[in-house]
């Protein structure tokens, strides 16, 4: 939704890139201040509800032409507390590829999610 209403923004536009003005249509400007997200992953769950996952958080900034990619495997079991079930996963993110300033190294994540089946 967000790049349809970019790209209706008024500006006149013929097929060989130029405005209607004469001057070069910049694609890029689309796009700029604009991140996309990827966050691809696949998990595996054992007959004792312990779940097995492979999960990669991928940030592309289009305005500095830079990626950020976190890879994150991680484990998780369900339990019950009380009549409350729960999931308690911990994980591990190791950054693969970031800007120069940006994170590095490894990360801890846990996460603590509560389920609510109908």
């Amino acid at each position: 939704r967000t790049i349809r209403q970019l790209a209706a923004a008024p500006w006149a536009q013929t097929a060989s890139g130029r405005s209607t003005s004469g001057a070069r249509f910049d694609y890029k400007a689309l796009f700029l201040r604009l991140k996309t997200t990827f966050r691809p992953g696949t998990s595996y769950t054992t007959h004792t509800q312990t779940t097995l996952g492979l999960v990669s958080e991928s940030t592309y900034d289009w305005e500095r032409d830079q990626w950020s990619v976190a890879v994150i495997p991680q484990v998780g079991q369900l339990f019950k507390l009380g009549p409350q079930i729960l999931q308690l996963a911990v994980g591990a993110k190791y950054w693969a590829e970031a800007p120069e300033n940006g994170p590095e190294g490894w990360g801890l994540r846990v996460l603590l999610t509560l389920l609510f089946p109908r």
